[in-house]
């Protein structure tokens, strides 16, 4: 039960820190609407989530209000639309996706995630028109979001899928290059990807989840720096621990917040995905935590070490607060969304080499970086290589939202506005990886894999 300091801290985290709660995700499945004739599929999909979700900007909102708790984003995650439209093709496919972007406009909220296919081992001859059709789905809607799977653990990596998505990526960047090729950012590739993720651009709704559900992503980076700043001097261990014991309350309130969603939308409750996501808004930033703990900037050595502590205590914490936990959970490094991120990057202390290996350590991967508009399709494929090797090998969810920013260069930024903030064009080391790339067909799954 929360005491008087309790809630008193609460309040002084809402007001002064940023905390909130990123988002309540209501995950459909659509596994009921499957059909042949792309016309009825598309009218099955938009009523069932109209149905489903009509109360759900309107809960939040009154939640919102009762609990003086901020709710940023509401949002809904679908059942991969490759397995639920499985028989259909690349028009068909379009039209799908402009169906999910009514629904989202219709239901009031802020995105729709799940046009989306897994092809870790393999891919069917559905998964493969909906990934040709990614560009053309993303430029033609507003809310849509997308995702790709294409390697886990046990599988391996499906190089043929890595090869296309540097394509799918540029020729997105491309059709939406008016917009600074903001396109790219709703497209997420991923190695091990959750099944109930809330967070955007990656969420769907995992075929082994029920009909509905809620989940929750909580926020806090500036409750974690403002208790590390209380606490000048204080060892690592004891640094540890008063992440652990701030996640512990931040997590709280997601879960506060997920119960009675759940409840009042008469929806079975998921899970708390307890990741610290930051904003470009000063005093919300996962870097500027990094910089708490005695960093001069994020990027310099032991950058890597201070994340790695960072993230595990944030878990740790976590843990403690809720039995549902699930999602990503920990530390987000999206660069164009963390104030400090930007900052380090401008600087020149944050490089792409640096964040690769930061990568191994905190929960998702190469996130919202900006590089240039010219940048070969195969350069992008082979970074996307790298990052799902990382993910693979240390049994993690690892994934790579990268911009190639279309007439733009290194020194250019670009600038998305709200939660998707801005960025700077970074260096990328630019020797070609083709003939690798090429190559196609599977890494096989790493020896780590066989246990059972």
């Amino acid at each position: 039960m929360l005491n008087t300091q309790d809630i008193l801290e609460t309040i002084e985290m809402i007001e002064t820190d940023h905390l909130d709660i990123r988002t309540i995700t209501m995950g459909i499945s659509l596994l009921d609407c499957s059909s042949s004739d792309g016309n009825v599929f598309c009218k099955k999909i938009y009523d069932k989530i109209t149905k489903k979700a009509e109360n759900l900007v309107k809960v939040g909102e009154e939640i919102e209000k009762q609990y003086g708790i901020p709710i940023i984003n509401k949002r809904i995650a679908v059942t991969p639309i490759s397995i639920a439209g499985g028989s259909l093709k690349y028009d068909d496919f379009i039209k799908a996706a402009k169906t999910l972007d009514k629904a989202a406009e219709a239901t009031g909220v802020n995105f729709i995630g799940g046009y989306s296919a897994l092809v870790q081992k393999g891919s069917t001859p559905a998964e493969d028109s909906l990934i040709d059709s990614i560009p053309e789905a993303i430029a033609s809607t507003k809310a849509v979001c997308s995702s790709v799977n294409v390697a886990t653990t046990k599988a391996g990596i499906n190089m043929d899928a890595v090869a296309k998505m540097g394509h799918v990526i540029k020729k997105t960047a491309y059709l939406t290059r008016e917009q600074d090729s903001f396109g790219a950012a709703k497209i997420v590739v991923f190695a091990n990807a959750p099944d109930d993720n809330p967070f955007m651009a990656g969420a769907f709704h995992g075929v082994g989840e029920g009909d509905t559900v809620i989940n929750v992503g909580v926020s806090g980076p500036g409750v974690v720096r403002s208790a590390l700043a209380k606490a000048k001097g204080a060892n690592l261990a004891e640094v540890a621990e008063i992440i652990k014991r701030t996640a512990f309350k931040i997590t709280r309130v997601g879960q506060l917040v997920a119960r009675e969603a759940s409840q009042r939308l008469n929806v079975p409750f998921g899970i708390v995905d307890l990741s610290l996501a930051p904003t470009p808004a000063i005093g919300d930033s996962v870097a500027r935590i990094l910089e708490e703990m005695g960093l001069e900037c994020c990027g310099a050595y032991g950058t890597t070490a201070a994340l790695a502590l960072l993230n595990d205590a944030v878990k740790k914490g976590g843990v403690m607060a809720s039995s549902q936990v699930g999602g990503l959970s920990g530390a987000f490094i999206p660069v164009s969304e963390d104030e400090g991120m930007i900052h380090a990057a401008d600087c020149g202390c944050l490089t792409l080499e640096k964040l690769e290996a930061m990568t191994a350590v905190c929960s998702v991967g190469l996130d919202m970086i900006a590089i240039p508009g010219d940048t070969d399709a195969d350069i992008i494929s082979a970074m996307i290589a790298d990052e799902i090797s990382i993910g693979v090998v240390n049994f993690k969810t690892t994934a790579v939202r990268v911009i190639p920013a279309y007439g733009k260069t290194v020194g250019d930024k670009i600038s998305f506005g709200g939660l998707w903030g801005e960025a700077p064009i970074m260096k990328i080391n630019t020797a070609s990886p083709s003939v690798f790339i090429k190559r196609g067909g599977r890494i096989p799954a790493p020896i780590q894999s066989l246990k059972n």
